[in-house]
């Protein structure tokens, strides 16, 4: 794949054997300069997981509430109650809002939302609920680690018990949320008040022994170096390698609009590409990498499709979380759009559930 006298031919050589890279190793493919070599290695990685294939679903978010008590250092989103832009949707509304959007090929609500201060743990279990009722087909991937602790805490519940709770009302998967960087002095600056990195590991874990999956997440293009980036994906690794329940990991690119750390610039593209590319090498247990293209930008999300990624989640239409940090890349694609974006990779277009069944028809 490189020449035998580049400075990562010895990286190069245990890339092509599948075999796992060492921290050390991580840290020199972060700093690189040789962006172009990064890519090459994450290209080979994800050939070889999944050839040409490249993964998007047909989804709709579903957001809520913005209202959180936590109030994070890089969050736009959370609100106070009384705030004129929040708002708290109840169960029939969540559902009013589902339908809106709603278009008979969709398979999945992707529900995620604030920390509320007032609502009780059976408004969470009722919202899973009413979904399910109204749209019993529909795969609800629903509450972050974060808020699942937090209903644990509410729901004055031990967490295996707060999940049981929610499978009995309809939750079929977890996504990746408020992992953040699990670096504590960089946590401590960017998400003072949020669960610690290996209570959110704990978490995942027990949602994993319970046996449902879920996805992971990097908060990237921040204050966070380039040793956090490796230092917060071998923690996920180990985390894979005890419980089996990542299915996805997505790098979230740090969007600074509306937050406390608005005078940074946020990630640039060879930033976000180097991320994608060192996340598909270190995960070497985690079988898919997202292109997040609402948080990457549209045309960023294509080409990272050849730097390792090998999925580019889905139509999505009504996100609201990175629109408020100023997110631009815009609030829906449609199947023909995400299908042209892979084709012109030169990579072939896999329709999947959020397990990652395909949906593709034969013939």
């Amino acid at each position: 794949m490189l020449p035998k006298n580049h400075p990562l031919s010895d990286i190069a050589l245990k890339v092509e054997a599948g075999q796992r890279l060492s921290f050390e190793e991580g840290l020199r493919l972060a700093e690189t300069p040789d962006l172009p070599a990064l890519g090459v290695l994450a290209n080979h990685a994800r050939e070889r997981l999944h050839g040409n294939d490249v993964f998007y679903n047909v989804n709709r978010h579903v957001n809520p509430t913005n209202v959180c008590y936590v109030g994070c250092e890089l969050c736009a989103y959370g609100d106070d109650p009384n705030a004129p832009d929040a708002w708290s949707w109840s169960p029939e509304e969540c559902v009013e809002r589902a339908r809106k959007n709603f278009t008979p090929d969709v398979s999945e609500f992707h529900i995620v939302g604030g920390l509320h201060p007032r609502w009780k743990f059976p408004v969470y279990v009722e919202i899973l609920q009413a979904l399910k009722e109204a749209f019993p087909t529909v795969h609800l991937k629903a509450f972050t680690m974060v808020e699942i602790d937090f209903l644990a805490k509410i729901g004055k519940l031990a967490v295996p018990e707060t999940i049981a709770a929610l499978r009995e009302a309809g939750l079929d998967s977890c996504p990746g949320g408020g992992a953040e960087i699990f670096d504590p002095v960089i946590r401590e600056q960017i998400a003072s008040k949020k669960m610690s990195g290996d209570r959110w590991l704990e978490v995942a874990g027990l949602v994993h022994e319970a046996g449902l999956k879920s996805n992971c997440t990097m908060l990237f293009g921040h204050i966070e170096q380039p040793c956090h980036w490796v230092d917060h994906l071998v923690q996920l690794r180990e985390q894979q390698d005890r419980t089996g329940g990542f299915q996805c990991f997505i790098p979230l690119a740090f969007h600074p609009a509306n937050t406390k750390y608005e005078h940074l610039s946020g990630p640039d593209l060879t930033m976000k590409l180097r991320v994608v590319a060192l996340s598909r090498l270190l995960l070497d247990n985690i079988p898919h990498v997202k292109a997040y293209w609402v948080m990457l930008g549209r045309e960023t999300a294509q080409v990272a499709l050849r730097f390792g990624a090998n999925d580019l989640d889905g139509t999505v239409v009504d996100e609201r979380v990175t629109f408020m940090a100023g997110g631009s890349a815009g609030k829906g694609m449609t199947v023909e759009e995400i299908r042209a974006f892979i084709t012109g990779a030169g990579l072939r277009p896999v329709l999947r559930d959020t397990l990652y069944n395909s949906l593709e028809k034969v013939g």
